[in-house]
């Protein structure tokens, strides 16, 4: 892969009148023609759907909808459906409310209760049948999808002994991983038939892990690897075993492989892997910083190793709550802000590198080009 040489900002999307918490990408979108689409959600109470419209003469990103009268308070968190058709917000008004996707038009189906006050995070399995949600309570749930757009609560896990943060799915796995105000990231899983979920694997200071608030967590595009942010100022990196997990339905362990720190120096928020192994994290130092694994290394160091690409600082006036690579196969930013904001952003010259076979051929196409404009502009020869 060859290295992105910059950053640069595509454009600044405003409309909320409060700080914007956090982005979710619609998953069946920048793909078979389908613009990109994603979801922002804020202080305003407010949840908007942004669009790209490529045919424009500035290929400019449109707000289509904004979801209101919903939410009584902060909508702090959502994610979409694998499917693209159902979007769910997650709200200090201790809701969690679904809305469905119908020809761009968006009604909310379904209005999830239960939590004894703010909901912080919403996630959805990978198949959708599935949805949990954490909170302020210190609880999981996990809600099952039902016919008429009716969710029943399956479980409720109890284990934090503080605020829930973030839950999480694994991206192929029936697990559960959840971040929390309490310095760990729990694992749950489903351990029978009868939803007997159960903590199956705490990931803490005693094994490697953060001495503060554990903010975010994403998983590499393998889902045997993940990365997680924390107040503690560092970023780590956890990996499993890929080949036992492919080849077992039993629980397979994750382990330490190595600590990102003295890159950001204040809580580091949001973090997010793509598709092509490019990590992004988002800090209240208003600085967004890349990383990559690390190919030169020196044979000492057990394990791989990482280190930054490049950073923006200044990427925005205040706090980065959020950023969110998009699906598809550009390699397009989002990000999200206390300063009310969203930005796009685009890695410059950041491309797959092509097969030595077809860079030769692309480079004796080059010459070949530049040989007859030489010919044509001196000689008059075509």
């Amino acid at each position: 892969m060859e290295l992105a040489k910059g950053l640069r900002e595509i454009q600044k999307l405003e409309g909320h009148t409060d700080r914007v918490w956090s982005l979710a990408w619609n998953p069946v979108t920048g793909v078979a023609g389908i613009p990109l689409s994603f979801a922002s959600c804020s202080g305003d109470k407010t949840v908007r759907i942004w669009e790209h419209n490529p045919s424009s003469s500035t290929s400019s990103w449109d707000c289509k909808a904004v979801l209101d009268e919903t939410h009584t308070r902060t909508v702090r968190s959502c994610a979409w459906s694998p499917s693209g058709k159902f979007l769910a917000t997650a709200s200090f008004d201790a809701t969690t409310a679904i809305w469905e996707n119908v020809g761009g038009d968006y009604e909310c189906v379904s209005t999830l209760e239960g939590h004894e006050n703010e909901v912080k995070s919403v996630s959805w399995n990978p198949s959708g049948s599935l949805l949990a949600t954490c909170g302020r309570d210190k609880t999981v749930w996990i809600w099952e999808v039902q016919p008429g757009n009716e969710f029943d609560c399956v479980a409720v896990l109890q284990g934090h002994t503080q605020d829930v943060k973030m839950v999480q799915w694994h991206p192929s796995r029936n697990l559960i991983f959840s971040c929390s105000y309490d310095n760990t990231v729990k694992i749950w899983a489903d351990e029978g038939d009868d939803d007997d979920w159960a903590c199956v694997q705490t990931l803490g200071e005693t094994n490697n892990g953060h001495s503060s608030t554990v903010w975010a967590l994403s998983f590499n595009d393998g889902g045997d690897k993940m990365v997680t942010c924390s107040d503690d100022l560092t970023l780590k990196i956890w990996g499993t075993d890929n080949e036992k997990m492919q080849s077992t339905d039993d629980f397979v362990p994750w382990r330490h492989l190595c600590t990102l720190s003295g890159y950001h120096d204040r809580t580091i928020f949001s973090v997010h892997w793509s598709r092509d192994n490019i990590i992004a994290s988002g800090a209240a130092d208003d600085t967004i910083r890349f990383f990559v694994e690390n190919d030169d290394k020196d044979g000492l160091v057990d394990g791989p190793s990482y280190k930054m690409l490049l950073k923006k600082e200044k990427a925005h006036d205040m706090d980065i709550n959020s950023v969110q690579w998009s699906p598809g196969e550009d390699r397009i930013l989002a990000s999200a802000a206390d300063d009310g904001t969203i930005k796009i952003w685009a890695l410059t010259s950041g491309r797959l590198m092509k097969e030595p076979f077809s860079l030769l051929l692309e480079q004796l196409c080059n010459c070949k080009c530049i040989f007859s404009f030489i010919l044509v502009s001196i000689f008059g020869i075509t």
